[in-house]
């Protein structure tokens, strides 16, 4: 048996988006295996009712663990729960999306299977029966290509690198049932605090508009915060490291080596000079556009469109220009 297993995660009963794109890139390495691609989805009781939707990108079967004890992640019990299924399935391949929950699930699976991870990959594919993987390294300046001889192959997939791609397969729910072991948490979730108010994860946003030191001040977000609202869904606020140090903005929000790693179609930074640091996080970005009153930022070197002007000047006015396309329809 070759197929590969797409991990869906799951979020308050609702499938994410980035479970499309882990199914979707299952399907582009599981021909070159020879096998189909399955998906596996832990939850609380009634999630099945919405697992059946990953077989509209590609999963042949999606097996669903529903139990009280899966309902909320526990890195413990959701890692022995994948790995008795991944043993039990044969899987060539397993595949997580580079989410904050997939870091921290897929390395404890790996290491329970004693097999090596490839994390944060940006490229998929297959060479003489091995997965083959494309991953920045040196903080985005360079691309590894890494051959997984290991079976099974467990890789994370960098968000919005993988687009969901609509290929219809029967997509068939079963039960997987896993082990009293693995469904015993070890650890009882008292409480969880969204980071924005319920607003879009900057790590899985398409459109991404950041803020630097060169805001002033955290009283001039609104500036950022209005742009955001006129491109409308699917764009998300960021934040530069020292704005995150200096208390302006929450830890959540930034995009950076030692904060969130990005790749939306657009990426706005919006008073950022383009440290190092920086630039690791969002270099791979479809279109990048910087906003800074240096000419010699080294932002402008990554940019693909750069305005060289006030941003209290500039923002303004962009706004208003998006606001206006978009009433033209």
């Amino acid at each position: 048996m070759a197929d590969v297993l797409a991990f869906a995660e799951q979020r308050d009963g609702e499938i994410r988006g980035v479970s499309d794109e882990a199914v979707s890139a299952a399907v582009r390495v599981a021909p070159g295996l020879g096998g189909s691609v399955h998906a596996l989805v832990l939850g609380g009781p009634g999630i099945g009712a919405a697992a059946g939707r990953l077989g509209r990108f590609g999963a042949a079967v999606v097996a669903v663990a529903e139990s009280e004890a899966l309902a909320d992640y526990d890195g413990q019990a959701y890692a022995r729960a994948v790995t008795e299924k991944v043993k039990a399935g044969g899987y060539t391949a397993v595949i997580f999306p580079a989410t904050t929950l997939g870091k921290d699930l897929a390395p404890r699976v790996a290491a329970l299977l004693d097999v090596p991870l490839a994390g944060d990959v940006t490229g998929l594919d297959t060479a003489g029966g091995s997965v083959t993987a494309l991953r920045p390294v040196y903080a985005g300046k360079a691309f590894a290509q890494v051959r997984l001889n290991a079976s099974p192959a467990v890789v994370t997939i960098r968000p919005n690198v993988f687009q969901p791609t609509e290929s219809p397969a029967a997509g068939s729910v079963e039960p997987f049932v896993p082990s009293p072991d693995s469904r015993d948490p070890r650890v009882n979730v008292l409480e969880r605090k969204a980071a924005g108010d319920g607003d879009l994860d900057v790590s899985e946003a398409t459109i991404v508009v950041s803020g630097g030191r060169g805001m002033k001040d955290p009283s001039n977000w609104h500036v950022l915060e209005e742009l955001r609202d006129a491109i409308g869904p699917g764009a998300a606020l960021g934040a530069s490291r020292a704005v995150v140090d200096a208390g302006w903005r929450p830890h959540g929000e930034q995009v950076g080596q030692t904060g969130k790693t990005v790749a939306p179609k657009l990426y706005v930074a919006v008073g950022i000079s383009g440290a190092i640091q920086h630039l690791a996080g969002m270099r791979t970005s479809g279109t990048i556009v910087a906003v800074n009153k240096d000419p010699d930022a080294p932002i402008f070197n990554v940019a693909d469109y750069g305005i060289v002007g006030d941003l209290f000047e500039v923002l303004p006015r962009l706004s208003e220009e998006v606001k206006a396309l978009k009433a033209r329809g």
